[in-house]
């Protein structure tokens, strides 16, 4: 899927850099996400891949370049503004309010997030479904398996009334069975109508679930494309995939 397909980029990065004491970890990347597609971001370790998810919802100030949403210029913005505006993040690592309900929890992510009119309850329900925990609603979140955590998390985001997600490996260190839930839920989000963009390490994941993949190696983007073309791509084999002989 091109970057043109589906009308004007629900996000647009371009030329964004982002450098430590000298040190780039970011280099030069642009891309553009179509509204509506699930694509992964993937890449060897240090590649850069939670340096971008921190430029793109405003953890870090890029050193150069620019990151737009729906035509607006976001780089310099909070982070509260930035999810105002309609982006929501879930994290690898759950950190809920364990005291609290699952969907306590959720509500929380309700009463925040995306400017404009709100029904909390009733949002709270449609992200508890789309997550796969309704009956899971009081359960309190100290009680729940790891792969429930990361359902909560996804949530938690959405209840925000977020127009673009992006999770952090939600897949990882699941088993094949929550592995396979998890792909659901990510499906059921955008059928939804949001957007999703995942940093992801298990590459049957990524090939499954992804309409587009973008390859980060050493701060660069070195391949973009879908999953077929760039799993054939010599230089994500050489930097990440790896030859049959390795």
């Amino acid at each position: 899927m091109s970057a043109q397909s589906g009308g004007p980029p629900i996000l647009a990065v371009e030329h964004l850099s982002k450098s430590f004491r000298g040190l780039a970890a970011i280099a030069d990347v642009s891309f553009a996400i179509v509204p509506g597609s699930i694509t992964s971001i993937i890449g060897p370790n240090g590649a850069g891949k939670s340096t971008l998810f921190n430029l793109v919802t405003g953890y870090l100030v890029p050193t150069a370049g620019a990151v737009t949403f729906r035509g607006r210029t976001i780089t310099r913005l909070a982070t509260n503004r930035i999810a105002e505006l309609g982006i929501a993040r879930a994290f690898q690592i759950a950190r809920p309010f364990r005291e609290l309900t699952v969907s306590e929890n959720v509500r929380i992510g309700a009463l925040f997030g995306k400017a404009g009119p709100r029904d909390v309850a009733a949002t709270t329900a449609r992200a508890m479904t789309l997550a796969s925990i309704a009956h899971l609603a009081e359960q309190p979140a100290n009680s729940l398996t790891v792969g429930q955590l990361r359902h909560l998390e996804i949530a938690r985001a959405i209840a925000t009334r977020a127009d673009l997600l992006l999770a952090d490996e939600p897949c990882a260190g699941l088993n094949p069975t929550e592995t396979a839930a998890m792909i659901d839920v990510l499906r059921q989000v955008r059928s939804s109508g949001v957007t999703v963009v995942l940093v992801e390490h298990d590459m049957p994941s990524v090939m499954e679930v992804s309409d587009r993949i973008l390859v980060l190696d050493a701060g660069r983007l070195i391949a973009d494309g879908t999953p077929q073309a760039v799993s054939q791509d010599p230089k994500v084999v050489a930097a990440y995939l790896g030859t049959p002989d390795a």
